[in-house]
């Protein structure tokens, strides 16, 4: 094969010295045919085959191997044929090749018939559009390794963007993310574009049309924007959150966040994201804060009131003042035992409800099977039973820290140290509790085990627990 050395003496023989083909061939001993290229051309060109190889094993299942292309492409998608698989059923007729000449046959077929993709480049204009995307992270709350989901919306004019974690992709904190986003950009964009999520489509119509979710209908009425959806399996089409879905666990989520609580790590992505405004993007002269800002007068306004995303239950007390929801149960207070309740699941509490009366609050608990508990809601059955230890188990399961604060004698307890109290009820008022000790310690009507049911009772009371409400 003729080298790039060998053409530049061909060409400085008849360019520069005017030396005929004739007399570079008796000169050089070169064919005539090289000389011709090699004055046409400053480079060796590649060999290349005229007509292909001959595969005297393969061949014969060619024709095959082509019918099994065209039917894996009527396969859905992940069920498709390989290499491999086509590889094992020309075997079964008959086949003797190796498995490597056939993969290599179908790679080559496939690239032939795969065509490059081209797309648009696309400009937004101000406050029009939006889009929303769900990713996954690891994070450490309290101590214990945990995946949690977070919501990004991208605004595509500005490039400025949101994210929000949440404990699960569930239509509660989907709405929540919308919510809280539209607070902090300070406004509704027109337009929000998204892949075809549960939370959002019921089912892909024809075309660009989808039938909705009721409880997602019902919200977008209330911000009066208008949603558009990517085709099945074209992410793509909103590339700009998904990129900036990776951004996010780049940057938001390396090194792992170590919180003790999704307040707290929400409050961390919350400052991140406006820390992440003060930079310029490819083709702007502003930056994104700049930007961001000029985009806000273009947004829809914001409603008086947050929509209330939520997924709404009718519930009523079982005989220990709980309701059930999702394995867990929530306390009742005591004088709503016999009502029929409405419970409110936000992403990260519970409410309870009598008619238009809000009861109780209670965190979410993202676990199993727990009991939340306030134990005020307990109060008015426990006056008159409360002197006997086997109650407190009961009622609050605190058997080991009840017999290290308070001595144990005969079945009945005794106030010992009202500072060392269980840390497992609350009341927000220490007031309240210093004027209720007062007034059962001045009525002289009370029994003794009454008294000292209330002595034991409303030092708790003004320690902090896992629930605040009323």
């Amino acid at each position: 094969m003729k080298t790039v050395e060998d053409y530049t003496e061909i060409r400085k023989a008849y360019f520069v010295e005017g030396n005929s083909i004739r007399a570079i061939h008796r000169k050089l001993g070169v064919a005539r045919g090289t000389i011709r290229k090699a004055i046409v051309h400053p480079e060796p060109e590649p060999y290349q085959l005229e007509q292909g190889r001959q595969a005297p094993v393969l061949g014969a299942y060619r024709a095959r191997i082509g019918v099994l292309l065209e039917e894996s492409k009527t396969l859905p998608r992940k069920q498709r044929y390989t290499g491999k698989k086509i590889y094992q059923l020309i075997r079964a007729e008959g086949y003797q090749g190796s498995e490597g000449h056939v993969q290599n046959y179908v790679s080559q077929q496939r690239k032939g018939q795969k065509r490059k993709s081209a797309f648009i480049p696309l400009e937004f204009d101000s406050g029009q559009d939006a889009q929303v995307d769900w990713g996954e992270a690891v994070v450490r709350i309290a101590g214990k390794e945990t995946r949690v989901q977070f919501f990004v919306m991208r605004l595509n004019y500005s490039k400025a963007r949101f994210v929000m974690a949440f404990p699960f992709q569930k239509q509660e904190a989907f709405l929540e993310g919308h919510i809280q986003a539209f607070h902090f950009f300070g406004g509704v964009p027109r337009h929000i574009t998204y892949d075809n999520l549960k939370t959002a489509v019921y089912a892909i119509l024809k075309g660009k049309k989808r039938h909705e979710q009721q409880a997602f209908r019902t919200f977008r009425s209330y911000y009066l924007y208008e949603s558009r959806y990517c085709n099945p399996g074209q992410g793509h089409e909103k590339g700009g959150v998904e990129n900036d879905v990776g951004y996010a666990q780049r940057n938001f989520f390396s090194p792992i966040p170590d919180v003790d609580s999704f307040e707290t790590l929400n409050v961390q992505l919350r400052e991140a994201c406006q820390l992440d405004v003060h930079r310029r993007t490819r083709g702007q002269k502003m930056q994104v804060d700049e930007l961001w800002e000029a985009e806000k007068q273009d947004f829809l306004p914001m409603p008086e009131n947050d929509y209330q995303a939520c997924v709404t239950k009718v519930v009523k007390p079982n005989t220990i003042l709980m309701v059930d929801y999702e394995t867990n149960r929530y306390s009742v207070p005591y004088h709503y035992r016999d009502r029929q309740l409405v419970l409110r699941a936000f992403a990260f509490r519970i409410e309870l409800l009598y008619l238009d009366k809000v009861i109780a609050v209670h965190p979410r608990s993202f676990l199993r099977e727990q009991d939340i508990l306030n134990p005020k809601h307990y109060l008015p059955p426990c006056a008159d039973v409360f002197g006997h230890i086997s109650v407190i188990q009961q009622f609050f399961h605190i058997k080991d820290r009840i017999r290290r604060t308070y001595s144990v004698s005969g079945g009945k307890l005794r106030f010992k140290d009202c500072r060392q109290a269980v840390p497992f009820i609350t009341l927000n008022s220490l007031t309240e509790a210093g004027s209720m000790r007062t007034r059962f310690k001045a009525d002289s009507g009370m029994s003794r085990k009454k008294v000292i049911a209330w002595r034991i009772m409303l030092p708790w009371l003004n320690i902090a627990t896992i629930s605040s409400s009323s």
